[in-house]
C-alpha cells in the first residue's frame, strides 16, 4: 500500500537534539540524556476507531484481541479459559488500595469493536482512538498506511513539542491557571471520575490543546506503542500501575515487552503521574487493553 492509505494528517518535525528523559520521577525514565533525532512525519493525532475500520475492511486483518490464545504459549491457563478477549478497566464501586491493580479484568469478546466486552460498540465513537491494539496489529495498519512506528526517541521528541527540560507537553504546571490539558483522570482514582456520566475513558482525538508542534494527544487519552523494546539495562517499574504485566491471569512468565508512551486517561495525580512526555512503561506485547492504542510516522 502506498502512504495515500492513511486519512490521518502528519506533521513535520524538524529534527534536532533534546534532553531525553527525567532525574526527577519514576526511576526507568533517568538518567536524562542528549538525544539526536532526524527529520520525520508523524500523525497529528493517535489512529481512529474510524480510520482502523478502513484498515480492517481492506485488509481483513484480524487483530490479536480477536484470536484465542494458545494454552500451550501459557503454562498454567485452563484450556477452557482459552477464549479471545482482551483487559478492561473495570473501576470498582469504592476506595481500594493502590498496591495492586485490582480494577483490570480479562474480559471475552473485548475487543477493538467492543472496547468494553461483547455488549459494547463503537458505533458513536468513532474518533475516539482505537484501543485493544497489540504491537502486531499497530505494525500491520503502519505497513498499510506506508508508515512505522516511531521509536521511543522520536516518540519523546514530538511530544516535547520544541520545549527543553519541561515536566508536560506544554510546560511545567499540570493545569495551567486552572485549564485541563489532556484526557487524564479527573476525581479519586480508580473509583470516582468527576467528568460526565459515561466520559470516563477515551475522547474523541483533538478534544484538548496541540503541543507547539501542533500534535494533539500526546500526553493522555490512550498510551501509544513505540518501536522500542524496554531495555532490561534500565530500572524497571516496581509495580504494575498502568496495567497488568500478562494477558492472562495465571500467572504466566512475562513475555517481551514493548514501550508505550503518554499516559492515558487513568494516569491520576495520587497513583500513575506516567502523563508526561519522559515517562515510559514496559508493555507485555501479548497484552492489548482497553487504554492504549498508537500513531504513526514516517521518517525522512
Amino acid at each position: 500500500m502506498t502512504a495515500s492509505a492513511s486519512n490521518i494528517p502528519m506533521m513535520h518535525i524538524k529534527g534536532g537534539s533534546f534532553l531525553m528523559g527525567s532525574d526527577h520521577h519514576y526511576p526507568e525514565e533517568a538518567p536524562v540524556r542528549r538525544v539526536e533525532v532526524s527529520d520525520f512525519m508523524i500523525d497529528t493525532t493517535p489512529v481512529t476507531n474510524e480510520e482502523f475500520s478502513r484498515f480492517i475492511h481492506e485488509t481483513g486483518h484480524v487483530t490479536l484481541a480477536e484470536i484465542p490464545p494458545d494454552p500451550a504459549d501459557y503454562p498454567g491457563m485452563p484450556p477452557e479459559r482459552a477464549i479471545a478477549g482482551s483487559l478492561v478497566f473495570s473501576p470498582p464501586s469504592g476506595p481500594v488500595p493502590l498496591m495492586h491493580p485490582i480494577w483490570w479484568r480479562f474480559i471475552f469478546g473485548a475487543n477493538w469493536r467492543h472496547p468494553e466486552g461483547p455488549d459494547s460498540n463503537i458505533d458513536h465513537r468513532p474518533t475516539h482512538p482505537v484501543v485493544h491494539i497489540a504491537p502486531s496489529d499497530a505494525q500491520a495498519y503502519a505497513d498499510w498506511a506506508g508508515k512505522m512506528l516511531p521509536t521511543e526517541n522520536e516518540w519523546e521528541y514530538a511530544a516535547r513539542g520544541g520545549l527543553e527540560s519541561k515536566e508536560f507537553a506544554w510546560g511545567d504546571v499540570r493545569e495551567p491557571d486552572g485549564r485541563i490539558m489532556a484526557n487524564t483522570w479527573q476525581g479519586q482514582f480508580p473509583w470516582k471520575s468527576a467528568k460526565p456520566a459515561g466520559e470516563f475513558r477515551t475522547s474523541p482525538v483533538g478534544s484538548f490543546p496541540a503541543n507547539d508542534f501542533g500534535l494533539h494527544d500526546m500526553i493522555g487519552n490512550v498510551w501509544e506503542w513505540t518501536a522500542d523494546w524496554f531495555s532490561l539495562n534500565v530500572t524497571e517499574p516496581r509495580s504494575g500501575c498502568c496495567a497488568p504485566r500478562t494477558a492472562s491471569d495465571a500467572g504466566t512468565p512475562l513475555s517481551p515487552r514493548r514501550v508505550i508512551k503518554g499516559g492515558s486517561h487513568l494516569c491520576a495525580p495520587e497513583y500513575c503521574q506516567r502523563y508526561r512526555p519522559a515517562a515510559r512503561y514496559p508493555q507485555p506485547i501479548d497484552s492489548p487493553t482497553s487504554h492504549i492504542g498508537f500513531r504513526c510516522i514516517r521518517r525522512l
